[in-house]
């Protein structure tokens, strides 16, 4: 049977605000929000986070890597046009779509889906409306004043993936490096300073196909636990030897009961990372 992958993170909490792009200085620069019962949540596209993943990798596999961005340029390069998975793990990891028509203007489209999955995140905390307010720098008019939705929250997302799926399986550890390694996500904070690496993470190493883990955490208090996580080991539907937690809930009652249920428990995010690694039947070769 596959080996699957499945990781829960929960970022630290801090401010969130949309402040980029052709929307800077308007008053449209709104957080995307969903609706959940009676509260609104904000939350961050899959493609966004992606983004942040494709930046960690550029850095760490620059020779690997088929399409990269300039920031200086602010433009994208791309080593092959064709895209390659066997050679390029973006290619690989994340897919690639290049929609054309061949000479008899017949659809030649060429495309392969991405083998990593990934979840929208959403804030653990319900959006009350927070605004702030700023001026454009120099002559002020009538169009100076500017407004910014904001969100002090910490927010939840969902890697799943399954390394036989790629076309070097070994790939996927390199993706579990990149996970406390993520440094800016695209789109909404681009130019606002927001961590998206684990402030918390479970990981499940796996032969089931269907993740579990997804939304473990919540808040609780001023901190954040997983009560559903410790009920689904109770019982038995998540197995504790598939399971590795880490991070600050495990200085928490909940990874104090998570570790009687012989759950891996570590303190360190990035032990945690290391012992997933070794959890898998893949070793590194690129």
């Amino acid at each position: 049977m596959s080996q699957h992958i499945f990781v829960t993170v929960v970022t630290p909490t801090a401010v969130a605000a949309n402040n980029r792009g052709e929307g800077d200085g308007s008053t449209l620069s709104t957080l995307q929000k969903i609706t959940r019962g009676n509260d609104q949540y904000t939350t961050v596209s899959a493609d966004a986070i992606r983004w942040g993943y494709r930046e960690c990798l550029q850095n760490s596999q620059p020779n690997n890597v088929n399409r990269t961005f300039d920031a200086e340029a602010d433009k994208y390069n791309i080593k092959d046009e064709k895209y390659n998975p066997q050679t390029y793990i973006d290619d690989d990891l994340f897919g690639f779509m290049d929609a054309k028509k061949d000479k008899d203007n017949k659809n030649a489209t060429e495309k392969r889906r991405g083998a990593l999955e990934v979840s929208r995140a959403i804030s653990l905390d319900p959006y009350w409306g927070d605004i702030v307010f700023g001026s454009k720098g120099g002559e002020k008019g009538k169009t100076s004043i500017h407004n910014t939705e904001v969100h002090c929250t910490a927010y939840q997302y969902t890697l799943a993936l399954t390394p036989s799926s790629l076309k070097a399986s070994e790939r996927a550890k390199l993706l579990l490096d990149a996970i406390p390694a993520i440094k800016h996500v695209g789109g909404n904070y681009a130019r606002f300073l927001y961590e998206f690496r684990p402030e918390s993470i479970v990981i499940r190493v796996t032969e089931d196909p269907s993740p579990w883990i997804m939304n473990c955490f919540e808040r609780v208090g001023d901190s954040v636990g997983c009560p559903r996580l410790v009920r689904l080991v109770e019982v038995k539907d998540i197995l504790a030897s598939e399971l590795i937690v880490a991070g600050e809930i495990a200085d928490t009652p909940y990874g104090e009961k998570l570790k009687s249920l012989n759950v891996k428990v570590y303190r360190g995010v990035k032990e945690a990372i290391a012992a997933a690694k070794e959890m898998l039947k893949t070793e590194v070769t690129v």
